[in-house]
Formats: C-alpha cells, sequence, structure tokens
C-alpha cells in the first residue's frame, strides 16, 4: 500500500517541482490573457487540472492565488493608461457592483468546497465553454455610450451582475474580467479602456473574500505545500501579462480570438473527462 502511494504521488511532486515548466506555463497563459486584456487565469485553470495535476478544488485555489498576485500587479501597470483618479471617480459604479460579487465571491466559494469533485469538474468545463462562447460572440464588440438602465433599476441590475459574476470568479479561480468588462460597458456605459481598469478595481477585493472563504477549508494547505510553484508561476504570469499586453494588437481579432476559443473548448472537454 505505501508502495503503491509513493508511486502515484511521484510524478505529481516532479512535474510541480519543475520550475521551468511552471515559469514557462505561467508565461504562456500571461501571453494569452495579455493578447485581449486579462490576466489569463480561465486558460492557467486547465494547466493546473491537466500538466500540473491538481485535484478540482487546489487547482482552483491555486489559481485564485495566482491570479491574485496578477491582478495586484496589473493595476499599477494600467496607470499610465487610464489615471488611478479615473478609477476612483467612479466609485459608485465600483460599489455597485463590489455589492453583488462580494456575496457572490464568498457563496460561490463555500459551494466549491462542498460539492463532490467530479461535481465540480463538470461545472468548470460548462464554464469554461461558455467563456469560449463569449470570446467569439461577445468579446471587443461592445461600445461605450448610453447605459442600458439608470437610476434604482441600475443599481439592482449591477448588483445582480456583480453576484453572478462573484460566484463565476469563486468557481474557478479568475479575476472575472471577461464578464465586468462587458458589464460595465453596456450596463453602465464605460468607456473600454476605462472599464478594463474598473474591473480590476472590483476584482481585487472580491478576489481576496473569495480567497479568504477558501482559507478555511483544509484544502488551501495546497499553497503551502506548493509554494514555490505558485509564487514562479506568478511571476511567469505577471511577465506574460506585460508582453502579450504589449503585443495587443499585432494578431488580428478574427484569428486571436477563435484560437484561444478553440483552446478552451479542447481544455473544458479534457476537464470534463479529467472528472
Amino acid at each position: 500500500m505505501a508502495c503503491s502511494l509513493h508511486t502515484a504521488e511521484e510524478p505529481e511532486a516532479s512535474v510541480r517541482n519543475n520550475k521551468a515548466a511552471a515559469f514557462g506555463g505561467g508565461t504562456i497563459i500571461g501571453v494569452l490573457g495579455g493578447l485581449i486584456g486579462l490576466g489569463g487565469a480561465e486558460f492557467r485553470l486547465p494547466l493546473l487540472i491537466g500538466a500540473f495535476r491538481f485535484p478540482a478544488l487546489e487547482a482552483v485555489i491555486v489559481n485564485k492565488a495566482t491570479s491574485l498576485i496578477v491582478v495586484a500587479s496589473a493595476l499599477p501597470f494600467r496607470a499610465a493608461t487610464v489615471p488611478l483618479s479615473d478609477v476612483a471617480a467612479h466609485w459608485p459604479v465600483v460599489l455597485n457592483l463590489l455589492a453583488g460579487s462580494l456575496f457572490g465571491a464568498w457563496l460561490g466559494a463555500g459551494w466549491a468546497t462542498r460539492i463532490r469533485s467530479e461535481t465540480l469538474y463538470r461545472i468548470i468545463a460548462f464554464l469554461l465553454v461558455s467563456i469560449a462562447a463569449l470570446l467569439l460572440f461577445g468579446h471587443e464588440q461592445h461600445t461605450a455610450g448610453q447605459a442600458l438602465a439608470t437610476g434604482s433599476l441600475r443599481v439592482a441590475a449591477g448588483t445582480a451582475a456583480g453576484f453572478a459574476i462573484g460566484v463565476v470568479a469563486s468557481l474557478l479561480g479568475v479575476a472575472g474580467g471577461e464578464l465586468l468588462i462587458p458589464t460595465l460597458v453596456l450596463l453602465f456605459g464605460e468607456d473600454i479602456k476605462l472599464a478594463g481598469s474598473l474591473s480590476l478595481a472590483i476584482s481585487l477585493p472580491t478576489m481576496i473574500v473569495g480567497f479568504t472563504r477558501y482559507s478555511r477549508d483544509r484544502s488551501f494547505a495546497v499553497l503551502r505545500q506548493n509554494r514555490r510553484f505558485l509564487l514562479v508561476m506568478a511571476l511567469g504570469s505577471v511577465v506574460g501579462t506585460f508582453v502579450g499586453g504589449r503585443a495587443l494588437g499585432i494578431i488580428p481579432s478574427a484569428i486571436l480570438l477563435p484560437m484561444l476559443a478553440g483552446i478552451l473548448l479542447i481544455s473544458a472537454v479534457k476537464v470534463w473527462r479529467h472528472g
């Protein structure tokens, strides 16, 4: 029995201790995310499950921790393009979405720690397919303009949207920018560049809440057990996001978005089968 257990764990420990693989994987994911103006966590999660062999819940927690580092570094990176004073001037919008996203993040993380692993794999696969569809049919289709709703109706819609985004962000361990940016542009009529920075301002506290909820589960120990892996992958992700952002626009959206959606669809199939 002991010999069998050691044999099963050996490959996992080996691949996670490969710093080059962790940094390279993080960099590639960061570049993919940077090319579409995101952190790339949607692409990182299948990599954690498939290549690095983390169980579903542990993969989500590692992804959440990595995303937290990437998002925290992204705000100052964007300050040269979108001043933080502009972000602060839109505090009512940020608070409106946070009113729902913080609650959603707490509940989503709680659900993830209680449901069966097989079910979590299925949920992750479904959400990856949904994000792939959003990439194909919803990304960069939005222009700033008049808000879809005003007054109390917009407040209610913003809170509901924030709640749904918080749940998804916790279940996948992502920042939620792919959902936040269209919401900010369509519902609130914000400029696309400002929406990117506002989404980071909303994502950071939302992720911290989800992260805090995950810390109450014993699976949170995965961060302590793999702290070097986490730091190396996070560094690679930050570097990749910076490089991808600089390369933004080099690859036409007509080619880039279907390619990235295809990666997510293939990943969803693999995650589903993994479960």
